[in-house]
């Protein structure tokens, strides 16, 4: 079985395959002061009561967005499960060309989001990531990555809302009635979530402008639940799109895979 883990700003998601196949997925609090010893306990409690034990790992691969927490997981990776991960980073065969001034600062979860998608879909696409950040990825038809977007994302604007306001309460994020709030906590709720949909239709439009025409939009990351159904521009919506491509990159490493199998029918929103 493989291990795929994806270590982010706000959580670390893992999920354990067998083939092709996810037989489960977890995600935590990323707590960089945690050590080697505390996240391994959790991940093989949480493998286990899966019903998967740690001398059945028989792969690891790893994308770090957190610079601190690499060795972390690396030094886990090698005591529970004696694997030495694999690292997702530009020098990584994924299937793009690189075309951004300096693919050493692309981000892994976004070369391994984009990897993944064109690997399905082999065509021009733009994968929108709504996590901590809200980032914008651009691939063409025969696979260049040329970069993309960054912004603050849902999550970054509700705390600073309510961290530099007197007066404004935090929120829950869930769909108002209306655009137009009848109340603070509904006018919060709007201006952030059909905001935010606002912001991701924008750029989407103005990426295609740039891109030359249509191209086929993925949303993944937390939010994308909660944006994805009041923008006009995202098509389909892959929650695990990062563990997906993880766990391809990896088959693809050993020679076992070289498209992303296709979804009978595609996750709906």
């Amino acid at each position: 079985m493989l291990l795929a883990i994806d270590i982010g700003n706000t959580t670390v998601g893992w999920g354990v395959f067998q083939g092709e196949a996810l037989r489960g997925h977890w995600r935590v609090g990323t707590d960089a002061s945690k050590t080697s010893d505390e996240y391994g306990m959790v991940l093989v409690n949480l493998l286990r009561d899966a019903g998967v034990q740690p001398d059945g790992v028989s792969g690891v691969i790893l994308s770090s967005v957190v610079p601190s927490l690499t060795p972390v997981f690396e030094r886990m990776a090698e005591t529970c499960f004696r694997r030495l991960p694999l690292l997702v980073s530009s020098d990584l065969e994924t299937g793009l060309t690189l075309r951004t001034t300096n693919p050493r600062e692309l981000g892994s979860d976004r070369l391994v989001s984009a990897a993944a998608a064109y690997a399905r879909y082999r065509t021009c696409l733009i994968i929108v990531d709504l996590g901590t950040a809200t980032t914008f990825g651009a691939v063409t038809q025969s696979g260049d990555y040329l970069g993309g977007a960054i912004a603050p994302g849902l999550g970054i604007a509700v705390e600073a809302l309510f961290s530099r306001t007197a007066q404004l309460p935090r929120v829950d994020l869930i769909r108002p009635k209306a655009v137009i709030g009848r109340d603070t906590v509904s006018g919060i709720q709007s201006g952030l979530i059909f905001g935010h949909a606002g912001l991701v239709d924008g750029i989407v439009s103005r990426m295609q402008g740039e891109l030359g025409g249509a191209a086929r939009v993925l949303a993944t990351g937390g939010w994308a639940s909660v944006v994805a159904p009041e923008s006009r521009t995202i098509q389909e919506v892959r929650p695990l799109l990062v563990l997906e491509g993880l766990a391809w990159l990896y088959r693809r490493s050993r020679g076992d895979a070289e498209t992303m199998p296709t979804d009978a029918e595609p996750p709906s929103f």
